[in-house]
């Protein structure tokens, strides 16, 4: 066909008829067995575990079997709790019984320095002060026998667990790994430039206890001059690289090249973020000690992760082979990195990183990444600009003309982004309100139907309409398509842009998509096949390959990390939102391009409209029992139970409250679907219904976040008291002293209890305050009470001595007013009064968490009436308060 352009310029260009329909299903075939066979396969490929009799083949390699075979004997101690026997003799014995072992066989150029480190300290964390007394670190130096090199590496993880949980995958799978790097390295004859100290912390689920005592107290705390801190949120799988550094990008010099890379800088983002309901010791080490290093952690099967199901048969070997390869390889190269001597001076900012279905990493600075942004963003401008030039001459319209259609097809592509995001957020919204969220926990496949294909449908019907109503327009159906392409391409250059400007790291990813859109893009130009829009297509499918494949499987990981974690994130938000939204971001990188070329099929609309009648289908799947979020053992629902007794005392001393009842705490947004069965056992009240009364609710609340959480707590009032195993927690007020001013008196306090208690402080009657011997950063920054202080020891059960010093301040006026006339009235009249009505009001929760709930009859009995698929983390505990 020819054209005659105001420049007289005939010129043949290849009007395209559209694709059948019917090759749709096969564009579509192409793109999931892409997935299937090489994102999918990749996800779950393992390195082969080696067995004990590999060991002489493989020498100096990790075996993987040692390391299930020590994490049998761990787990056989059962949950090691802070303060239990078991966590504080048994598993401490069984550690320095494998460090024996290993001492036995070590290299003679070596030795071992062994320190069972107990301290006790205090310091803030989030909302509380977070308090310890005789936890335990069982802490190995493992170094060159002479060696003067007094700059060493940490490596940690930790051996408690929580309570009721054998804890094989967190952490005990880590704790094995290091004691088998241990042993490979100390029978080594290879060079240990800087001493190794293995750090096998007894407190990190308290949270983070032991870390904080290490780091702030141990001898060799200031020699730590880098980390690798070893955690789990899972039970087996790849563990993932998700906190490097800060400011340190050294340290991915040698990250690059362990075995089996698996990193990423947008799940260092959301964990700093706080989008991830966790929190490990690396930052720990980095705000007390600034240490800087590598924070790596299981993530896969986060189901099991804090339940009685953490168990080693739920991880699998071939995890402790791609774990144990990473660490050895890691601790090898970083004992013997010169950059450990001055760590400071190889402080140059922070880091992009990232693998490639863990085939290789890619990293580079935060400046260098701003810089490539810009760079890309230019060259995909420019080229964008060349390509409407060249529609310009081939199609005989003029520039006018392109731009106006241009323009049309940016603010229609920016109206399919929202209408795209908007629809699976109505998707979100509706299932929640029907009371059916969540449908994805255990079948994670109905998140295509849910929310991709409401996704796909919201970013194709608007072109495709358009599309039909401008067939006839002069501008070919292959250039309006690239139109939307580039219309994309302008929407995400906004967004990388966005995100560079605010230093959000991860603009990487659509730099990336970017990029790839300009491959697709320069071949087209330089081979002149955008002039044949088939071969156009072909060239952007074949460009799109490596892109979708990449955000594939980092959208799998996130979906793989993240769904679990919703069974644990409270009840307050609506995790579908979350799970849509997270498809939405993810699906404008992998599929922004490829849409568009349906456009190329004949009955566009009609295959568009399919993924509206997927939604529907999906959505009635999903509200029926085939939607079902949980399952026994595998993806159980979470609560935590308290069996309680409270006694709330008046100010002269008499009792205004004493019942006994289950304090339950429901972890996901789906607590309603057991409701018949909770409301079976009493009458529930939401906890948040006596804050207004008392202080914290008047409620044995564990921590901090149990404090958040009230609003969609429970309280169930019941005849039964709990089974107590000792003495109630006793507080004793020891005596009082007036301070520098009749206003002001110190209160001298002993508390003895179980290991586990909350100390719940007020203030009464215009009182405040001015000092306590609990960290004082509450007090230094005049945060509003109630204070909550969370107490708890392993083996020093001695009563904690505490004092609070409080002043009356609606004297002072007052006292004000006397001072200018007669000072001997006025201590004569108020020294005898000014404490004689309550100034402080103290609550203790007291928590018995290291008791096996078996040998609890009530308790059990009230955790059985649960529904089987319900898992309950349980316990008997008290609160009582006073006035002083």
């Amino acid at each position: 066909m020819s054209f005659n352009s105001k420049y007289h310029i005939d010129v043949d260009f290849e009007v395209p008829k559209k694709l059948q329909w019917y090759y749709a299903p096969a564009f579509f075939g192409f793109w999931l067995v892409l997935y299937l066979s090489l994102v999918n396969t990749q996800m779950n490929h393992m390195p082969q575990p080696l067995t004990r009799s590999d060991e002489a083949s493989h020498p100096g390699a990790f075996i993987a079997q040692r390391a299930e075979d020590t994490l049998i004997e761990l787990t056989r101690i059962g949950p090691r709790v802070v303060g239990s026997m078991a966590n504080e003799e048994a598993a401490v014995e069984f550690l320095r019984a494998e460090v024996a072992k290993i001492e036995a066989e070590m290299s003679d150029r070596l030795e071992i320095d062994v320190d069972v480190q107990q301290a006790s300290g205090a310091y803030m964390h989030w909302e509380m002060v977070n308090m310890y007394q005789g936890i335990q670190n069982v802490v190995v130096k493992l170094s060159e026998k002479n060696s003067t090199n007094e700059n060493f590496l940490l490596i940690n993880s930790h051996y408690d667990s929580v309570p009721g949980s054998p804890g094989a995958g967190d952490d005990g799978s880590m704790v094995v790994t290091m004691l088998e790097v241990m042993r490979v390295i100390a029978k080594s004859d290879e060079p240990l430039a800087h001493p190794i100290v293995f750090l096998f912390n007894g407190a990190e689920e308290n949270p983070l206890q032991a870390s904080h005592a290490f780091i702030t107290q141990h001898k060799w705390a200031k020699n730590c001059k880098a980390l690798i801190n070893l955690d789990s949120a899972g039970s087996g799988g790849r563990e993932i690289l998700f906190q490097s550094g800060p400011n340190h990008p050294w340290l991915m010099k040698y990250y690059r090249n362990v075995p089996h890379p698996f990193a990423n800088t947008l799940a260092e983002e959301l964990f700093q973020a706080g989008y991830i309901p966790s929190d490990t010791d690396f930052r720990i080490f980095r705000d007390f000690g600034g240490v800087p290093g590598l924070d790596m952690a299981y993530i896969f099967n986060g189901y099991v992760y804090h339940t009685k199901y953490d168990r080693i048969n739920a991880f699998p070997r071939a995890s402790f082979q791609h774990t144990g390869d990473n660490v050895l390889s890691l601790a090898r190269s970083l004992a013997n990195a010169p950059e450990v001597d001055d760590t400071a001076a190889h402080s140059e900012g922070h880091n992009i990183f990232y693998d490639f279905l863990g085939w290789f990493m890619i990293f580079y600075t935060e400046t260098t990444s701003i810089i490539v942004n810009v760079v890309v963003t230019l060259l995909a401008l420019l080229g964008i600009g060349i390509s409407l030039y060249f529609m310009c001459v081939r199609s005989g319209c003029s520039w006018k003309g392109v731009l106006l259609r241009f323009s049309i097809t940016v603010a229609i592509q920016f109206i399919s982004l929202v209408l795209a995001v908007g629809l699976a957020l109505l998707v979100a919204v509706f299932m929640d309100g029907v009371d059916r969220s969540m449908s994805w926990f255990t079948s994670s496949w109905t998140i295509f139907g849910l929310y991709l294909a409401p996704i796909i449908f919201g970013l194709s019907i608007l072109p495709a309409l358009y599309l039909e109503k401008t067939k006839r327009d002069p501008l070919g159906l292959g250039f309006r398509i690239q139109l939307f392409m580039h219309s994309h391409c302008i929407c995400l250059i906004v967004i990388m842009l966005t995100l560079t400007g605010l230093s959000i790291r991860s603009a990487y990813l659509i730099m990336l998509c970017v990029l790839f859109d300009i491959v697709a893009l320069i071949v087209n130009l330089v081979t002149k096949w955008h002039r044949k829009a088939y071969l156009f297509a072909i060239a952007v499918t074949v460009c799109q390959i490596l892109p979708f494949v990449y955000f594939t499987y980092l959208c799998t990981v996130a979906l793989a990390t993240l769904l679990p974690m919703q069974g644990r994130s409270g009840s307050s938000t609506n995790p579908d939102m979350v799970i849509a939204v997270l498809v939405w971001v993810f699906s404008l990188m992998f599929a922004g391009f490829i849409a568009p070329i349906i456009m190329f099929f004949r009955k566009t609309r009609t295959i568009v409209l399919c993924f509206l009648g997927i939604t529907i289908l999906f959505i009635i799947i999903a509200v029926t029992n085939a939607g079902f979020p949980y399952k026994e053992k595998t993806s159980p629902q979470r609560y935590s139970l308290i069996h309680a007794h409270r006694r709330l005392h008046n100010a002269d001393g008499s009792t205004r409250i004493d019942e006994s009842g289950l304090y339950i705490y429901p972890q996901d947004r789906r607590f309603e679907i057991a409701r018949d069965d909770i409301d079976a056992i009493g009458e529930a009240h939401k906890v948040s219904d006596f804050c207004d009364e008392e202080m914290f609710c008047g409620m044995p609340l564990y921590n901090h976040r149990w404090n958040k959480a009230r609003q969609y707590s429970l309280w169930i009032e019941t005849s039964e008291q709990p089974e107590i195993p000792t003495e109630y927690p006793m507080l004793v007020l020891q005596d009082s002293s007036e301070l520098e001013s009749p206003t002001q008196r110190r209160f001298n306090f002993t508390l003895a209890g179980p290991s586990h208690m909350g100390i719940f402080i007020n203030v009464k009657n215009d009182a405040r305050i001015l000092n306590w011997s609990f960290n004082d950063t509450l007090i230094r920054e005049q945060a509003e009470p109630p204070y909550m202080v969370y107490f708890s020891y392993g083996l020093d059960d001695s009563p904690l001595e505490f004092t609070i010093d409080v002043e009356v301040t609606r004297y002072m006026l007052i006292a004000c007013n006397y001072l200018a006339y007669n000072r001997t009235v006025y201590y004569l009249q108020k020294t005898t009064s000014m404490f004689d009505t309550p100034t402080l009001e103290i609550g203790i929760g007291g928590h018995w968490v290291t008791q096996d709930i078996t040998a609890i009859e009530k308790l059990s009995s009230y955790i059985s009436r649960f529904p089987s698929y319900a898992y309950i983390q349980g316990w008997v505990g008290t609160y009582e308060t006073w006035y002083f």
